[in-house]
């Protein structure tokens, strides 16, 4: 518990509904932390009408949530609000974001935050001239970069973006939420969920659907909305579309191995680990990755996360892999994951870069 209660504003992609976006999980888990810890948060999100016809979670009991339905009206509404915070966040993605947050710069008193939950594409659009809620102009204007990514990105982001500060903010799971199912019986021998994208179907293709073609007793999952109807699925592969946070855990504790892959912009930049790492993680299911730089820093090799190059790699983890020593990979994985990576752990780190901007100088 802190011994100051910060007034915290987060204008955020949204918090209210987990479809198509994985930006809802990240706020609830890293809001219901910070309010534990004592602080007051307060969530504005631009009312969206694919959102709003698929909202899991209208009234989130740990902060005050308000939809806006245009600029004009979060301005209006929400100045004095805005102004008078120690702290206000505004996330990637947010619709209009460049006047959002340069509104957010000349009208807050308090530290003035932008959180990248997608930093790698982020950096690349905004070098293209190409994002619409971050540019470079605006960037050197916030006091803080929260980023998703670490390692050299941080130093990037300050010395070729004009950051005042980078600092990471990871991505987490709430062990509440994700945790081993004894009772759920290993259905597949592997699954992976996420939305489709171009640069993550080709890896996706090469590294488990290939060995679901090779090995056509195995079973095997994909759970993730937009993927294209000319898509030639396995026989041996289920799909399933969207699956509410509720029912994550559930998915991974059915698996045997979970499969991890990962956008090409976060392999550029390395050092980005994706959410569902985490919640893997979390429920004790061993992960088999693609390879990014740094991935090593979050997991052990070998020890808490295995990495596949091929179907070959693949379908040696998931066939020829003892039971003893697939569980004790989930289980290492886990502890590591309870001990540096959930939503206390992170809203812990926010508060301490809060509160030491706040210092008097």
């Amino acid at each position: 518990m802190s011994t100051k209660r910060l007034n915290i504003v987060i204008i955020g992609l949204t918090i209210t509904s987990s479809w198509g976006n994985g930006h809802a999980t990240t706020f609830r888990s890293l809001v219901k932390e910070l309010d534990k810890r004592g602080h007051k948060v307060t969530f504005l999100e631009h009312d969206k009408p694919w959102y709003s016809s698929q909202r899991d979670l209208p009234n989130p009991p740990y902060c005050q949530t308000h939809l806006y339905a245009s600029v004009e009206e979060l301005k209006q509404g929400y100045e004095d609000l805005v102004k008078k915070a120690d702290m206000v966040i505004v996330g990637s993605y947010v619709p209009q974001g460049i006047e959002v947050g340069s509104w957010v710069n000349k009208t807050a008193e308090g530290v003035r935050a932008f959180y990248d939950i997608d930093t790698p594409v982020t950096i690349a659009q905004v070098q293209k001239g190409a994002c619409d809620y971050l540019n470079k102009e605006l960037i050197p204007q916030y006091n803080l970069y929260l980023s998703f990514s670490g390692g050299t990105v941080l130093d990037y982001l300050e010395r070729e973006m004009g950051a005042q500060q980078a600092l990471p903010l990871y991505c987490s799971v709430d062990p509440e939420l994700y945790y081993p199912e004894a009772e759920t019986l290993r259905e597949y021998d592997l699954g992976y969920m996420g939305t489709y994208s171009d640069d993550r179907q080709p890896p996706l293709d090469k590294l488990m659907l290939e060995a679901a073609r090779l090995w056509p007793e195995g079973k095997f999952i994909v759970a993730g909305p937009q993927y294209p109807a000319t898509i030639q699925w396995p026989a041996n592969v289920a799909r399933l579309e969207h699956l509410p946070p509720a029912k994550h855990r559930h998915f991974y504790n059915q698996q045997r191995f979970t499969q991890n892959i990962t956008r090409a912009d976060m392999i550029r930049m390395g050092y980005s680990p994706s959410v569902r790492l985490f919640e893997a993680a979390a429920c004790g299911t061993p992960i088999i990755s693609d390879f990014w730089e740094g991935l090593d820093s979050f997991f052990s090799f070998g020890d808490e996360i295995l990495v596949s190059y091929s179907a070959a790699d693949t379908l040696k983890f998931i066939r020829e892999m003892p039971e003893e020593e697939r569980v004790e990979i989930g289980r290492r994985a886990r502890t590591k994951v309870l001990n540096l990576h959930t939503a206390a752990k992170r809203a812990e780190e926010l508060e301490s870069y809060a509160l030491e901007m706040l210092k008097p100088a």
